[in-house]
């Protein structure tokens, strides 16, 4: 079982209640990678939509077998090990993909976005379980064996070498939204191409449904502009932010997502919610975009102008929540 960083994404799915009273949408529910993934078709057929929703749930358990930092036998985690030899290991195409992906973001956002924070993301964990703050030194030592500079690619060989002893692969920011990409390409590939994925708050969007213009999804969990729903198809959408997972101490709140920069939990209360073409890119960004911050989210996002995306950042200052967009459209 993966357990991926959840992040949580406040979408409403407004169409699932069609599935009780509206002929032709059926919603399928499974658990996958440490959550809940939910697919809804839009298909009169009921036992061919069945038997795509299971082929792509086999997928997404697939991917949880390279994917996953939990599983002891996992690919990823293999490789992780490997840093101990510090020896080029060689690496399955879907797990080269997301790292290669993976690094982009990092260089691009000089290390907002890191995959090599697993000691530290285990050291947060623990402290929201215990309610405690970890302990300084331990995330001393941590921080200094994170650092996406430590991942080397080679990309003629497929391989990758951690090249420090100790690092810890952690692909919370990615794992969902490329697995969701990837279940769109099975539903596709088996006539279905009306539907919506849900991996664990991370959406990856198809075709409309018939006789509309897309699926409708309401951003919730605040009061503030984003309560307009949006009406999004082929299209990803992902929210990174600390509305459900935190540790609050001596009146600070510590996210769950930590700065790469600093090993620690934010503090800032942002929450970011990025539409990208794809669940992969949507999955990163947002969780790039809440570490970086708006000011800095809005000069790096300058790059992607013509490219399909949006972000939402909403911050929470002395309670007030106020929403500002980022349209690279613009």
């Amino acid at each position: 079982m993966i357990h991926v960083h959840k992040k949580t994404l406040y979408l409403i799915l407004a169409l699932v209640l069609l599935k009780s009273v509206s002929f032709g949408y059926h919603s399928y529910e499974d658990q996958c990678m440490g959550t809940v993934f939910n697919i809804l078709i839009d298909e009169d057929n009921s036992t061919a939509s069945k038997s795509a929703a299971q082929e792509a749930f086999q997928e997404a358990n697939r991917l949880n077998l390279i994917l996953s930092d939990y599983l002891n036998d996992s690919e990823l985690s293999r490789f992780s090990r490997s840093s101990y030899e510090g020896n080029y290991f060689k690496l399955s195409n879907d797990l080269f993909t997301v790292l290669k992906f993976g690094q982009k973001i990092s260089h691009d956002t000089n290390g907002s976005f890191d995959m090599t924070i697993g000691l530290l993301s285990r050291l947060w964990r623990i402290a929201r379980f215990q309610n405690t703050l970890p302990d300084p030194d331990k995330i001393r030592t941590a921080h200094s064996l994170s650092g996406y500079r430590h991942l080397k690619l080679n990309s003629q060989k497929k391989s990758g070498r951690l090249t420090i002893p100790g690092v810890k692969l952690d692909l919370g920011g990615l794992a969902k939204g490329y697995t969701a990409d990837q279940m769109l390409k099975k539903l596709q590939q088996r006539g279905m191409p009306r539907c919506l994925i849900d991996a664990g708050g991370d959406l990856v969007i198809g075709d409309p449904p018939r006789d509309s213009k897309g699926w409708r999804i309401k951003v919730a969990g605040a009061k503030n502009h984003l309560l307009s729903p949006l009406i999004l198809s082929n299209t990803a959408i992902a929210t990174s932010g600390d509305h459900e997972q935190f540790l609050f101490l001596d009146g600070k709140k510590f996210s769950h997502i930590i700065n790469p920069h600093t090993g620690m939990g934010l503090t800032s209360q942002v929450q970011a919610t990025v539409i990208a073409p794809t669940g992969i890119q949507a999955d990163a960004l947002a969780s790039a975009s809440v570490v970086m911050g708006a000011e800095k989210s809005g000069l790096y996002f300058k790059r992607f102008k013509g490219k399909g995306i949006k972000v939402y950042f909403t911050t929470t200052v002395d309670g007030e929540k106020n929403t500002e967009t980022i349209n690279t459209e613009n």
